[in-house]
């Protein structure tokens, strides 16, 4: 009898982020703004390191992949919520809400693993010079892009099957602008015991693991630039790493004060803020951070500028 008074969802709301009308229209240029530059940082850079030979090296085919998931990661909620901005009506179909959910749980996942591949990576050029074009080999690396599509794939499919499981049944508003597990959960009409268990569980082995990559990696990355006798020598060493150590700590700082910080009355409203960071602004920023801290992309970058305007000057 219970199951025959309860109506199925079949779409959900978003309240997005205001009903202002002025703070629609600079929230709009601003979004759109910040998307624009993401499309364009990333895939300048994806175009650059295919096209420069020199930039053929296991650090950028990383750097490359890690530009195409900030894409594909900002492209599954930018576009949706920039159309939803001025809409009357801000929804999403049950699939498109569970699609959604899947594709940006992805690529956030794959991301953090794909910074500790760069960890190890950049751990091997600083640590083990002379084996490096050995044991970084292109097979390695190919692995070492797989292994992480292939425990974000496992993790986010097992979260958006255990969610999209649930009954949803009445309650349909979403207070966030996308779809996130953690709101979803909280509109579920029946005992999400299970699922918090299992999301702690993934994300807490997920978090530790590629954060225990990262910080071994780096801890001998310090003790070996420390043994270097020269000011010259160790600053070389650590302008190798520096950009990576940036997006690190930019991404990992903004995951742990979102979902590791004590809950507070206010914190839906500060989620919203936090998420808009790192699901618009961190793809954004990882170009900029790689292209004005690396010489190398610097060079690469002012060679094919400078090359195309003397092609245009004959």
């Amino acid at each position: 009898m219970e199951g025959k008074n309860q109506t199925t969802v079949t779409e959900f709301l978003f309240l997005g982020l205001t009903d202002h009308v002025h703070q629609q229209i600079v929230l709009f240029v601003m979004l759109l703004f910040i998307y624009v530059v993401t499309l364009g940082g990333n895939l300048g850079m994806i175009t650059l390191i295919w096209i420069d030979s020199r930039l053929h090296t296991p650090m950028y085919f990383f750097l490359s992949h890690l530009s195409f998931v900030d894409i594909c990661s900002s492209s599954s909620i930018a576009p949706k919520m920039l159309c939803d901005i001025f809409a009357e009506k801000r929804g999403i179909s049950f699939i498109g809400c569970a699609a959604q959910m899947w594709v940006f749980g992805l690529f956030v996942v794959m991301e953090c693993f794909l910074l500790a591949s760069m960890a190890y990576d950049r751990y091997m050029a600083i640590c083990k010079p002379l084996l490096y074009t050995l044991i970084m080999s292109q097979r390695v690396c190919v692995k070492l892009v797989v292994g992480p599509y292939v425990i974000a794939l496992i993790s986010t499919t097992t979260h958006t099957i255990l969610t999209f499981g649930l009954p949803f049944c009445g309650r349909n508003i979403i207070n966030h602008f996308f779809c996130d597990i953690s709101p979803l959960l909280s509109l579920a009409c029946a005992d999400t015991w299970t699922n918090k268990l299992v999301l702690s569980v993934s994300a807490g082995a997920i978090g530790v693991f590629s954060g225990l990559i990262i910080t071994t990696s780096y801890v001998c990355i310090l003790v070996a630039i420390l043994k270097i006798q020269t000011a010259d020598g160790r600053q070389k060493a650590f302008s190798t790493c520096s950009s990576h150590l940036a997006a690190i700590c930019i991404l990992y700082g903004t995951l742990f004060f979102i979902y590791v910080r004590p809950g507070s009355g206010s914190s839906l409203d500060i989620n919203k803020v936090i998420s808009l960071f790192y699901t618009l602004v961190i793809p954004m920023l990882n170009p900029i951070i790689y292209s004005l801290r690396n010489k190398e992309v610097k060079n690469a970058f002012r060679s094919k500028f400078e090359r195309k305007k003397i092609l245009k000057d004959r």
